[in-house]
């Protein structure tokens, strides 16, 4: 196992705990900022580009086709792949926390587009599920078991905020452990059914769940309700009978007591387990191997890496699966008292030189890691994580295109809550979504009269399919005050007259030629 370190050259701002790493075809993306995405990269989601132990991040983009995906933090992933004559991989994303805190119960599924050196697209599409829909939670793990030639989704632990009618003033925004229920969703029929297993007494959080073929194991886990981490391994088992599918829940030994802990894949049925904590504050930092085989689990210890003084002496440390045996473990830049805002992060190999090669993941890894920020909830919450999925490697980036945080303007000056004419009412405190575009924030668009200045779309009376046309074309849009001023400043359309042939009069150079005798007076009353 050996340790390398990564430096942040760019945004190292943006990669804040709770946020999501994406691996398609060996490429890694961001997905998951702490605050609302910004016009320099209004998807959120970001290319990472690991070049010379350097870290780098470029704008990706979705689909016209697609939803709207909020940042969602701290939310279950996991990979859901295709059948067995094609490689197309798409994750399933559910639940997390908005910028705003609030709690999402929607369910997403993000697939590859395309993808070039210049740019690259997804595809997000929401579902829709009826029957036992889980509730909005955070911090919970989801995997795929197969059975019989089918394929469900397993969502499992997690908290959620407290019932509205249990809040008080001084506790309002308190969580709690969800109820220890295990759902299966069925995205083929749109159908979620819920089960209640007697082996699952206490909701967990922030556990690690691994999946192979009908079987899932839960590992470790942090309950709120007993502020414990549990030392039990459970093992869940699917049976996907027709009409009517089947759970089991057994209770093995040999489990480990541990919360946010991360697990990566160095072999077909090989596995590591790295990090974590052990008590509210107190790192753990010793390793684990895990082997898997159809019908058992087997948890040997390991020599650790040598960890650098700075991690050892650290408060806390974050970290998640990079894929294909790597880990990225971070560390605050408070405990190096350098800049506050800043992350340190390493790269952890757990497997040898000669082990570093390509492998296909036969096994579904959710680890799920203790991520609240300080003063939000318990203090064992400052235990903050990533969710790397993908493998760090160099990529073909066109450095030009590298998303740079200073080029972005202050929100506080050019907001969302400005008075954009006289007749404006948008107000923060009364405004509800008017488009089916928004989400927290109101519709906006750039007036290019003069220097330009941003005016509310509810406003201008703007209808919706004239705003989503004005945000597809190339086109300047002028608002109602300055529209009768730009048609006074523009530039008259060159007319082309037509060229007209003069008519000669007859009284220049006119020849006659006279056959009788005229007298010179009629003839001047003629030409006259």
């Amino acid at each position: 196992m050996s340790l390398q370190v990564v430096s942040a050259v760019s945004n190292s701002s943006l990669l804040q705990p709770g946020f999501s790493l994406l691996n398609f075809d060996g490429h890694v993306f961001f997905f998951g900022q702490k605050g609302w995405p910004k016009r320099s990269c209004p998807t959120g989601v970001f290319l990472l580009d690991i070049k010379q132990n350097e870290l780098k991040m470029k704008p990706a983009f979705f689909s016209k086709d697609s939803c709207y995906l909020p940042p969602l933090r701290y939310p279950a992933l996991c990979t859901l792949r295709g059948s067995a004559g094609t490689d197309k991989c798409q994750y399933i994303i559910h639940g997390g926390k908005t910028p705003n805190n609030d709690l999402s119960d929607k369910i997403y599924i993000m697939s590859l587009v395309s993808k070039n050196s210049k740019k690259t697209t997804f595809q997000c599409v929401e579902k829709d599920l009826g029957g036992d829909v889980p509730e909005a939670r955070y911090g919970h793990s989801i995997n795929v078991v197969h059975s019989r030639g089918k394929s469900v989704s397993v969502i499992f632990g997690g908290r959620r905020y407290t019932p509205l009618a249990q809040r008080t003033t001084e506790k309002w925004n308190s969580v709690v452990d969800c109820l220890p229920s295990v759902f299966l969703m069925d995205f083929e029929f749109g159908c979620c059914t819920s089960y209640i297993l007697p082996e699952l007494q206490d909701g967990l959080s922030f556990h690690v769940s691994v999946a192979r073929n009908d079987t899932i194991y839960i590992l470790g886990g942090h309950s709120l309700q007993n502020n414990t981490r549990s030392p039990s391994l459970y093992k869940l088992k699917v049976d996907l009978l027709l009409g009517s599918p089947a759970v089991t829940c057994t209770i093995l030994p040999g489990g480990i007591s541990v919360s946010s802990a991360i697990v990566t894949q160095t072999g077909d049925t090989e596995f590591v387990l790295v990090g974590g904590y052990q008590s509210d504050n107190q790192k753990r930092l010793e390793c684990n191997t895990i082997v898997l085989e159809d019908n058992k689990i087997e948890i040997v210890e390991r020599a650790s890496p040598e960890w650098t003084a700075d991690i050892k002496h650290c408060r806390m440390w974050f970290g998640c699966d990079m894929g294909k045996g790597s880990v990225l473990l971070g560390i605050p830049g408070a405990n190096k008292q350098l800049i506050s805002e800043s992350n340190y992060f390493y790269i952890l190999r757990c497997k040898g030189a000669e082990e570093d090669k390509e492998e296909e993941l036969t096994a579904q890894i959710c680890s799920q890691t203790s991520t609240e920020d300080p003063g939000d909830s318990t203090p064992f919450e400052d235990s903050e994580e990533f969710c790397f999925s993908a493998e760090a490697n160099s990529f073909d980036v066109n450095d030009t295109d590298t998303y740079n945080e200073d080029d972005e303007e202050d929100e506080s000056e050019t907001g969302y809550w400005i008075t954009c004419c006289a007749s404006c009412n948008i107000d923060i405190n009364t405004w509800v979504p008017f488009y089916s575009t928004e989400l927290n924030k109101p519709a906006m668009i750039l007036c290019s009269s003069g220097a330009g200045h941003w005016v509310h779309a509810q406003c201008m009376d703007l209808s919706e399919s004239m705003l989503l046309r004005l945000s597809e074309a190339n086109v300047k849009y002028f608002c109602n005050e300055h529209v009768d001023l730009n048609k006074g400043l523009q530039t008259p359309k060159k007319v082309v007259h037509l060229k007209k042939q003069p008519m000669k009069p007859l009284h220049k150079k006119a020849t006659v030629r006279l056959t009788t005798p005229v007298k010179k007076s009629f003839l001047r009353r003629l030409f006259e």
